[in-house]
């Protein structure tokens, strides 16, 4: 008998998984639970994830996503579906909102009990989206409404809370410029290639035939045109004349028609010597004048072209509102405020001496005697008593203080689960709070992978017969908590993601802090600022396993390394629990997670000081410049 698990879900995702590989008509389907967006990719599905609570809602939004799913996998052509999609992007999002309703009706019709399932799903995304408190037809996307209105009179079925509400803020437009082409649906519906003209009809109908691109069915008309006429004028090489020259052919003495048949033989033999010698100077043209080669492709990174990633097409940089649903973001935040409640009053007195610190750097100073500006209450006297006197305004100077913008970049791997990542994540959101009343603007960034132990890059690795050297080989996961150009307050719900489960996996610090400093780079601020706050060394078990043991220390090593050069950012960092010195020239370590607190302030504020000695001190640099 087989152990029974600890977790009541786990036979619920097991069945459902095998459910959803009967649906899809698919037994290598691969079927995860993961905390990202829920999708097909190769032979991959990935549903929501399950609770162990397992209320009602996780595991109806399971069963309707897991349907939906497998019905596109059943019904759905890859080839079929691109060679009619259109150009455009509003006609790329109808075309691609009817084919998914197209194969959820159709799974409907043939397996009745997915359409309650599904219904669940639609509900779930409306709701999320605020779509039942739309009021206008502006205020929902036109792709969803011909989506839901597909959906609905393909299958007959109401349509669920909130989705029901865009389907009709637009079912009259839609109506009143599709009718007619509507009347065809119930005949195209099981031909994918038919509904796919189906669609692109009702998109011309609805205005958008410029984003269609090329006709798929014409250009193929063109090329069968082409063939059939290159095949006649090869059957019958005489065509080519015309009826005059033909007449006059057989009005020709013989004499005149042989002399004309040997200068035509001798016109032949002179091109294909003429052809022969151009084939021959192309042979040996020389080595300068030989066709270019297409150049090399770039390398994946700047400070080391020899650093290599297997497959990047899995990569993404996400913002952290994609990963989470906002009321989970809400109480994941609560919950984050809830664990660090003892330490609120000493984190309210650190951010109140950081702001104080930066805000004595900011010291107002003034331009005096000026021809404009403000006027100077100073002179107020002289002005009442001669009011065209000159030289009575003054103007505030700019400090190189205000132009200035903060990145923390914060790694989120597993190693800092629990204590550590929730002083890191409370202290980001206190800096970045503080320094936005000192006019600083400030960027939150996190990093880790995908999956744990490889995705995609090291699925597709094996599949190409494990090739030695790949690089790196897991897909990346960057994450923008707050872009530098947004408000803290409505980033601030975005921070509470690092307390989700499942989200901290692997590190792989060089690309990272190459993002990052890349990004900052594409800023305008003359000052800028990189703080990395990480827990030690970058760890990617299905690289390190198949590459030198240095692979990702040595790529951190050269990036750093590179970011120094430059001097165009200035780099410090962070590492808790473990010494970061051997890779960070400015670096401090903290044994206990509660200092992290007070050493990202001071570390911050040190930054500031116009004293460069004093700076030094703070920053454990041995010379000041």
């Amino acid at each position: 008998m087989s152990k029974p698990t600890d977790n009541p879900a786990d036979a619920f995702k097991k069945a459902l998984a095998e459910a959803a590989k009967v649906m899809a008509n698919d037994p290598d389907l691969t079927v995860s639970y993961s905390v990202d967006p829920s999708g097909l990719t190769g032979d991959a599905m990935r549903l929501p994830q399950v609770t162990r609570r397992m209320t009602r809602d996780e595991v109806m939004l399971a069963r309707g996503t897991a349907d939906a799913l497998a019905l596109n996998r059943r019904y759905h052509n890859g080839q079929t579906h691109a060679r009619y999609q259109p150009q455009g992007e509003m006609a790329r999002d109808l075309y691609e909102a009817m084919e998914t309703a197209r194969c959820e009706a159709v799974g409907a019709r043939d397996m009745p009990g997915t359409a309650g399932n599904i219904d669940a799903k639609i509900k779930h995304e409306a709701l999320r989206k605020g779509y039942d408190q739309a009021k206008t037809a502006s205020d929902v996307p036109l792709a969803v409404a011909a989506g839901y209105l597909v959906r609905h009179l393909a299958t007959g079925r109401p349509m669920p809370a909130g989705a029901e509400n865009v389907m009709e803020l637009w079912r009259g437009y839609i109506e009143d410029q599709c009718g007619g082409t509507l009347e065809d649906l119930e005949n195209a519906l099981d031909d994918q290639t038919a509904f796919a003209k189906f669609s692109r009809q009702i998109i011309t109908d609805l205005g958008y035939a410029d984003q269609l691109g090329d006709d798929p069915d014409g250009q193929d008309d063109d090329r069968e045109d082409e063939a059939e006429e290159g095949s006649d004028e090869q059957d019958d090489p005489d065509s080519t004349g015309s009826d005059d020259q033909e007449e006059e052919d057989a009005d020709a003495s013989p004499e005149q028609s042989q002399e004309e048949q040997q200068d035509q033989s001798q016109a032949q033999v002179s091109m294909d010597d003429m052809a022969d010698q151009e084939m021959g100077d192309e042979a040996e043209m020389p080595e300068g004048d030989a066709p270019m080669e297409p150049p090399a492709p770039q390398p994946v990174s700047d400070a080391d072209p020899n650093y290599t990633v297997y497959l990047d097409a899995h990569d993404e940089t996400v913002g952290a509102e994609e990963l989470a649903e906002p009321a989970e973001l809400e109480r994941l935040r609560a919950y984050l405020d809830q664990q660090l409640e003892p330490l609120k009053g000493a984190v309210s007195r650190l951010a109140n001496k950081l702001q104080r610190r930066l805000q004595a750097q900011q010291n107002r100073s003034w331009e005096f005697d000026l021809e404009e500006g403000t006027l100077d209450a100073g002179r107020l006297a002289r002005i009442v008593a001669s009011p065209t006197t000159p030289l009575s305004f003054k103007v505030e100077k700019d400090t190189e203080f205000r132009d200035t913008v903060v990145t923390l970049l914060i790694d989120n791997s597993g190693s800092m689960r629990g204590r550590p990542i929730s002083i890191a994540a409370i202290c980001a959101d206190v800096l970045a709070r503080t320094l936005e009343r000192c006019n600083v603007k400030v960027e939150i960034l996190g990093f880790t992978t995908r999956m744990w132990k490889g995705g995609q890059a090291r699925e597709a690795w094996l599949n190409d017969g494990r090739p030695t050297g790949p690089g790196r080989l897991n897909d990346l996961r960057h994450i923008i908590y707050k872009s530098a150009d947004a408000p803290w307050r409505r980033a601030r719900p975005n921070l509470g993601l690092m307390m989700k489960e499942g989200l901290l996996k692997e590190n792989i610090d060089g690309e990272a802090l190459e993002w990052a400093h890349r990004r900052m780079m594409a800023r305008n601020e003359s000052r800028k600022i990189l703080m990395v706050i990480s827990d030690g060394a970058p760890v990617d078990d299905s690289t390190l396993s198949v590459n030198p043991a240095n692979f990702l220390e040595k790529h951190l090593r050269d990036v750093i390394a590179m970011v120094e050069k430059k001097k165009a950012v200035e780099l410090l960092a962070i590492g808790i629990g473990h010494d970061v010195t051997r890779y960070y020239d400015r670096a401090v370590t903290i044994t206990d997670v509660e200092q992290l607190a007070g050493a990202m302030t001071e570390q911050l504020a040190s930054l500031f000081d116009s004293d460069p000695r004093k700076r030094a001190r703070v920053l454990g640099v041995r010379k000041a410049s």
